[in-house]
């Protein structure tokens, strides 16, 4: 055995060139393997809200909380730990407040860094020396691992932290670094972070999301329908910029794309006053979530403009696309072609239902797929705009490289919508480029084809094909992120009739409580012990306010939607989900809404929660117990075959 991976064992050797040298390595990762396993966390459908994203962030949806509470306990005031804990999630923001209130500023900063030092003790414990040692802030390496590894049989604590930290106040680094103590105890309470899916649109700024997750320690996306689309308007493809632009103008976020990435709307604006500037826009408006204020009406009629000019192009492009995609069997989709301009109606699936705004100056009944030139003209500034946006291809180029369709982690198959099934409750098998595909080859495919949409060589048809289905994964028929048999928006917006807005659900929705699908689908992924596995989906809001809960088919299926975005809150009764899984087993926590940052750090307001610990495991999980876990058994047995080389003579020590 030793001989056969002779050339392996030699490349081995460069790292480990002594007996000592592998012997430690093994001693180091059979200890890492005896720790408890390290916290994960899951979030979903983030949509744009960042202030309530950045909180649960910092908070790590009550774990820091938790911790503070038990290092503080009962003799420090429920006020106080609420201030310490804020000033943990905020502390640029809140250490100034709390400064000014101060008539001993070196005795609050002794209490504080003690403080401190003791909850990053506890959030440490889970990990070895040398993992903490490597996510030290800069500046502070030395000290912070003296404090955390002190020991005090040898030295007595309150003189031993109190000169080191005295020194600190001396020499006018107290600030500094309780601030690094604070970003410490965030990176070593979550271990890694899980984003299934959905940051863009509806709330105001998935920028600032997308931002501090770039600067994450560990952080893996699980791409929604929402993000598909931009990821194709970044790739340049028209209809998923007029997709992004009309659902951006819908929820009034022009800052989103003006302030955000600097896309230049103004010729979109133009083109909108010049066709609809005197005609009814008022089925356009945006949706505020409250009564428009009297100041606001010039501007939120100028979006209705913009919002119905980019609607009426989107409705051109997507026949375009449906046109050029017979696979994707969409033809009854393209709703544009089913208008009656003679009679102002249209005709949907058999009926017919009378235009709510049949102003359409701009479609030419005998070439209805056919932009204008002058919407020609607005198009092409838009797509340039979009491409030249270093900071939205910057942030494109990130979900690309840290998200999927679907990921499996630690027994957890986490996807954002479907996988797509037939009403027998057996996967469902699609045709694309002349190929069957159904269950997990199907998302694999969806995967590759959407890459290749951002990646093929720009102006290729491989590069509009992939466009084309980034497209059909936002709102297609079946698509595994979609998970309806349609998108109703066009007809929101242009028939006054409830009854054509349904979106029926794929079948996987109907068979949520089926222990037996949950099972099916975890066996078709090959995730590891099915009957222990879980599935983790976002997509579709649990409406907790009518008595829906998140946990189905007997604890196999978790939906952690529970409506982060504003807009759902009216409908699920909550403000979200999240998901913590750690030693102890999973947890789910339920979040009121988020009022303000300002609040929560003036006022020391945090999320309420509500933790609802559904599976708990009889033994302690450890890392030995994780995916992780099971390849650093491997290391180890690699590195047991390189000393059984050393010793056999069949390799020198360096």
């Amino acid at each position: 055995m030793v001989q056969s991976n002779l050339k392996f064992l030699t490349l081995l050797a460069r790292e480990y060139p002594t007996v000592a040298k592998a012997s430690s390595e093994i001693i180091n990762l059979e200890a890492i393997l005896k720790l408890p396993k390290p916290t994960e966390h899951f979030m979903s459908d983030l949509h744009g809200e960042y202030e309530a994203f950045t909180h649960i962030l910092n908070n790590a949806s009550g774990v820091i909380r938790n911790k503070v509470d038990r290092v503080l306990g009962d003799s420090v005031s429920e006020a106080q730990r609420a201030e310490f804990a804020t000033l943990i999630y905020y502390p640029e923001k809140k250490l100034p407040q709390m400064k000014q209130r101060q008539s001993d500023l070196s005795a609050f900063y002794l209490q504080t860094l003690y403080r401190l030092i003791d909850v990053c003790r506890v959030v440490s414990s889970k990990h070895t020396r040398s993992f903490v040692r490597k996510r030290l802030p800069e500046g502070f390496e030395y000290i912070i691992d003296e404090l955390l590894h002190a020991h005090f049989e040898d030295h007595d604590k309150e003189f031993y932290y109190g000169r080191i930290l005295s020194s600190i106040i001396d020499i006018g680094r107290a600030d500094a670094f309780i601030i690094a103590l604070c970003g410490l105890i965030k990176r070593l309470a979550v271990f890694k972070l899980h984003i299934v899916g959905d940051l863009f649109d509806r709330g105001p700024r998935p920028d600032i999301i997308i931002d501090k997750l770039m600067v994450h320690h560990s952080v893996d996306i699980q791409w929604g329908n929402h993000d598909v689309a931009w990821m194709g308007a970044a790739a340049g493809s028209p209809v998923c910029i007029a997709t992004v632009i009309n659902t951006t103008l819908a929820y009034n976020n022009l800052e989103a794309l003006e302030d955000s990435y600097g896309i230049n709307l103004r010729p979109l604006a133009i083109f909108a006053e010049k066709i609809y500037g005197n005609s009814d826009v008022s089925r356009f408006l945006p949706k505020l979530g409250r009564p428009a204020l009297p100041y606001e009406r010039e501007g939120l009629l100028r979006t209705a403009r913009m919002h119905k000019a980019i609607a009426v192009i989107l409705a051109k492009l997507e026949y375009q696309v449906i046109l050029r995609n017979p696979e994707f069997h969409m033809g009854d989709r393209a709703l544009i072609k089913f208008i009656d301009f003679s009679t102002g109606t249209i005709e949907l699936e058999g009926k017919t239902y009378p235009l709510a705004d049949a102003y359409l100056p701009t479609v030419d009944p005998r070439a209805r797929a056919v932009l204008t030139a002058e919407e020609r003209q607005v198009m092409e500034k838009l797509c340039q705009s979009f491409s030249e946006s270093e900071r939205l291809g910057r942030h494109i180029r990130f979900l690309y490289a840290k998200g999927s369709i679907y990921r499996i982690e630690n027994g957890n198959l986490m996807f954002h919508g479907a996988v797509p099934m037939t009403e027998q409750g057996t996967f469902a098998v699609m045709e694309f480029e002349g190929r069957n595909y159904s269950g997990r080859a199907l998302m694999d495919y969806c995967e590759a084809r959407a890459r290749r949409g951002y990646f093929a060589p720009e102006g290729s048809p491989e590069r509009q094909s992939g466009g084309d289905f980034l497209w059909y994964l936002w709102c297609g028929r079946s698509s595994p992120l979609f998970g309806r048999d349609r998108m109703t928006t066009f007809e929101r917006l242009f028939v006054n009739n409830p009854a054509v807005y349904e979106e029926k659900k794929d079948p996987y929705y109907h068979f949520m409580n089926d222990e037996a699908t949950a099972n099916a689908i975890l066996k078709e992924f090959e995730v590891r012990d099915p009957e222990e596995g879980h599935i983790i989906n976002g997509h579709v809001p649990v409406r907790a306010a009518n008595g829906e809960h998140p946990v189905k088919a007997n604890g196999k299926i978790i939906v952690i939607d529970g409506g982060f975005c504003r807009a759902y809150h009216e409908k699920t009764g909550i403000a979200g989900y999240t998901l913590v899984f750690n030693s102890h087993g999973l947890s789910l926590r339920a979040h009121e809404p988020f009022e303000t940052t300002q609040k929560a750090i003036t006022e020391n307001r945090d999320i309420v929660s509500t933790v609802d610990i559904f599976e708990t495991v009889q033994m302690r999980l450890l890392v030995g117990d994780t995916d992780e876990g099971r390849k650093l058994k491997t290391q180890i047995a690699d590195l047991k075959l390189l000393l059984a080389a050393y010793r056999q003579g069949l390799i020198k020590e360096g």
